[in-house]
Formats: C-alpha cells, structure tokens, sequence
C-alpha cells in the first residue's frame, strides 16, 4: 500500500518505518527538511509541501497525520482538502481531542479516521497500541498499515464511530495519571519508610510475578537504575496534562465519579509549586514511556 505520512518527529518515523518495515510505500514530508532527509535514506519518498505529498500519491489516498493536536492538523487538512475526496482516507494519529475529531470528520473530504496511538518511543520495536474510530470501510482498508504500525493485528481496532478512536485514548491517558501517582505513592513510602531499601531492586522483584507487574512498574526498575534510589537530580515538576484535564471534564460532563484521575491530574498540577518523592518519580516516569525531557534540579 502507498501510504502518505506528514509529521516526521518522534512518532512519525515510528510510522513511517514500521511501514516501510512492512513492505508499504511511504511519501513523507515534515517542515523539517532533516526529518524528511532521514526518512528518504531509509526508503521513503521525500515530499516538500502536503499539497506534492497528495500529488505523488495514487487515485485512492491513504494519509497519515502525526502532528501536534489542533491548530497543525486543521493547517495540514486545509492544504490538503482541494486533493481529496470520498474515496481518499485520512489518519489522525495525534492526541486530538475527540470532539475535535468529530468536527473534522464531518467537514474534511475524505473519510477521517481518528487513531489513538499509546507506546511512545518504544513503538519503533514492539509497534503501537492503536485505538481507531470512523467509517468501517475505511478502517478495514487501512488495516495492513495498522498491522504494520501496531504490534499485530490484536495491538489495533475499531472502537466505534467518529471520535470514539481519540475518546478512548483520552480516557486511557486518565488511567495512566493514576496508576503513576499509584506506583509514586508506593516508592515514596518505601523511599521514607523503616527500611534502607533498594527501590530498583524492590521494582524488579515486583515485575517478577507479582499482581501490579506492568510496563509501568519496568520503568520504576529503569529510573532507579539510571538515576538512583533517590531520584535526587530529577526535578519535582511534572509536565503534560491536557488529556487528563480532558477526562475529568468529561467525567463531570457525564456524572461520573473518577476520584483517582482527578487527585492525580491535581498532584501533577501541584509538582509545579511543591516538593514531593512521588512526582519526581512521575517526572522520570514520563521519559520512560514518551522520552519527555526529563526536569531536572536547578
């Protein structure tokens, strides 16, 4: 399949090289001229502007979005709506709000596909979880690519309609807040407990069998090892929250009590004026699964 990648940062080439990977032609373009030098010398077709990416594409086309969630993709659709139409297929792959992606849905062209991507850097080798929504047809289209890009065919499929895909995601993300202020909480206690403990240690005896083993509790067991038991260089300020802003919102919206998410986006918003073991944890944490730049002590 040929398919059209526009965002060449982090995740981007995750998909465009897993694709490649795969066997897929891929177009690529990126502002960033480097981003799209890198993505020719591993087999992709350089493009220099959206409207030439569309251009080089075939009579069906199958386009990828991976650029940061609102003013960037409503840019790049713009650029590319005179170049598609109902046959076409456009990926956002970004963490747009679910909302948003139903509002382009409906106005864009093309069939819109709304992609929760959850994995982070470590996609590039294991492949993505991905959480789709939007037409039926046009999913089961794309579906070689989301074998391609996700882990296997069980790591993608259809949640349900437009925006379901980025829905989701958004509540996945709330999930995610909690269960770092969960493991932080823990490690804080062991860290200021009775014992003198070694918390790499501790986290690898835990990912060992033990009933809250995760990928999460792995990179615990990573921090440790990189930045020692005490995290002491790393900074009590943790960056992000807009998803899980966007889950509590909508658990107001729909009368749904969500205690844990909500203390959680409120500690992350309280790192930036306070001092706690747990949300530097939660700092790091954020490196390991996204390689987020890591804050450090002035």
């Amino acid at each position: 399949m040929q398919l059209g990648v526009v965002g060449l940062g982090r995740m981007g080439r995750i998909v465009a090289g897993r694709a490649l990977d795969a066997g897929h032609e891929v177009v690529a373009f990126d502002t960033d001229e480097q981003a799209v030098a890198a993505a020719a010398e591993v087999g992709a077709e350089p493009a220099d502007s959206v409207p030439e990416l569309a251009e080089k594409l075939g009579e069906h086309k199958r386009i990828w979005l991976m650029v940061p969630a609102g003013d960037a993709i409503d840019a790049v659709l713009a650029d590319l709506e005179p170049h598609l139409d109902g046959d076409d297929v456009v990926v956002d792959g970004g963490n747009s709000h679910f909302e948003a992606s139903v509002r382009r849905a409906e106005s864009t062209p093309a069939a819109y596909l709304d992609c929760g991507t959850s994995g982070g850097p470590a996609g590039a080798e294991v492949g993505f979880s991905l959480m789709i929504g939007g037409p039926e047809w046009a999913y089961g289209e794309l579906s070689p690519v989301f074998d391609a890009v996700a882990t296997g065919p069980a790591g993608h499929d259809r949640m349900g309609p437009a925006g379901s895909g980025h829905y989701v995601k958004m509540i996945h993300n709330g999930v995610e807040y909690a269960l770092m202020a969960a493991y932080g909480e823990g490690f804080e206690l062991l860290h200021n407990g009775r014992y003198d403990l070694d918390l790499e240690s501790v986290a690898r005896t835990w990912n060992n069998g033990a009933v809250i083993r995760s990928w999460l509790l792995e990179l615990c067991e990573e921090a440790f090892a990189e930045e020692g038991t005490d995290l002491d260089t790393v900074a009590d300020h943790v960056a992000g929250g807009s998803t899980g802003t966007w889950t509590v919102q909508e658990a107001l919206s729909q009368e749904i009590p969500v205690p844990l998410i909500y203390t959680a986006l409120a500690e992350r918003f309280g790192s930036r004026s306070n001092g706690r073991f747990a949300r530097r944890l939660a700092n790091r944490l954020r490196y390991g699964f996204g390689r987020h730049e890591v804050a450090r002590e002035e």
